[in-house]
């Protein structure tokens, strides 16, 4: 046996809720998370994925990751190692983002949250909260700013879906009609006073996230109530698996799939967040090579024409057979009915309509390059 121990699965504080409600459980970058809830509550993938599309489902992503950013220098700070411009935030505002390793490849992606004058919450992804932590730490040292890991304050819920603001309103006495997509608020929430929350999600729907304190008698009492509001909205408690087919959806990126240390901003199709024009940031310089020297590789969404469903990592494949990228998030839509995927193949396979094909247990499968997002939420009458 080695003599290193495995690390200890780490479980939020609504891990025993969760175990209550007969959730499967599964480990997920080292946290005991649920990935469906069971059919026996009306729950499972299919069900939880369609709720959050046409009502409201609940989400506990307490496993994400916190950092604040605060003094003098904050703004600075935060400028310096995120390619978005935070100078652009407003107190209250939010904007989506990245870290950036200096060859302009992904430390992780990151939303930016202007608290104050001079503070900023970034939120971090679960299974690159350490790496993401130091990392922030070691390349800010030269700005009068503090850095504080906030990770474990908090139990983060998302409340998505079209009626989640319907049901937030029976839960808080924030003006909600005032708090935009991507803006923030504080509020009493379940008789909490001082309450975060953020008009932010990762669905693809309208929604929100709410930062509670991290002790499991209030995230359970939070939790319940939540349910009990949302009944008459249809409610349902949705695990990753959920998470995951509403986010591929919408063409979310996922740390560790569309983005990596591996691949940079061009390639991924984040141009638009990435601001050469204000002052340096780390990358910057790479990303400015990277695009004098042209992009070879791009992000694509696939269709697939033939049966079968593409999975993460299956090789991609021209007509003729021949391997020319990989799938990087596939499956099923439920909302949509059809099999889709998020793929990396070179640029001159990447127009809309190009045919490829998705090797699938030793057989290429048909595929067809399609626009993405594959599904945006309809539009306010």
């Amino acid at each position: 046996m080695s003599s290193v121990e495995a690390p200890a699965i780490r479980k939020t504080a609504l891990n025993a809720i969760h175990r209550q409600m007969g959730a499967k459980m599964v480990e997920f970058n080292g946290w005991d998370m649920p990935v469906e809830y069971p059919a026996s509550i009306g729950c499972g993938i299919v069900n939880e994925h369609m709720a959050v599309r046409t009502g409201v489902g609940i989400f506990d992503v307490s496993h994400m990751g916190d950092i604040r950013v605060a003094g003098p220098q904050a703004l600075a700070a935060v400028q310096h190692i995120s390619m978005n411009d935070a100078s652009k935030l407003a107190i209250g505002q939010a904007q989506y983002s990245a870290l950036l390793y200096p060859q302009g490849t992904f430390v992780d992606d990151v939303i930016v949250h202007r608290l104050g004058e001079d503070e900023y919450l970034l939120v971090i992804n679960a299974g690159t909260r350490e790496k993401d932590f130091n990392w922030v730490r070691e390349n800010t040292r030269q700005f009068d700013c503090e850095v504080q890991n906030l990770s474990d304050d908090f139990t983060q819920i998302a409340i998505q879906g079209p009626r989640a603001v319907d049901l937030l309103e029976k839960l808080t006495t924030a003006d909600l009609s005032k708090v935009k997509f991507y803006w923030v608020t504080h509020g009493r929430f379940c008789g909490l006073p001082n309450i975060l929350i953020g008009r932010t999600g990762y669905t693809a729907e309208d929604g929100f996230e709410i930062y509670v304190p991290a002790d499991e008698e209030t995230s359970a009492r939070v939790w319940n109530e939540i349910l009990a509001a949302g009944k008459e909205f249809g409610v349902l408690p949705c695990g990753l698996g959920a998470r995951n087919t509403l986010r591929l959806e919408g063409k979310l990126p996922l740390y560790g799939h569309e983005i990596s240390d591996t691949i940079n901003v061009w390639e991924a199709g984040l141009d638009r967040f990435c601001k050469m024009e204000k002052p340096d940031f780390i990358g910057r310089e790479a990303l400015d090579k990277a695009k004098a020297a042209g992009v070879r590789r791009t992000l694509v969404g696939l269709e697939m024409v033939g049966r079968g469903i593409a999975r993460d990592g299956y090789k991609v494949q021209d007509e003729s057979g021949r391997e020319i990228g990989y799938v990087t998030s596939g499956s099923p839509a439920p909302f949509l009915k059809k099999n889709i995927a998020l793929a990396y193949v070179p640029v001159e396979h990447s127009g809309i309509g190009s045919k490829l094909n998705v090797e699938i247990r030793g057989h290429g499968v048909g595929a067809v390059v399609v626009p993405t997002p594959f599904y945006k939420r309809p539009k306010k009458p």
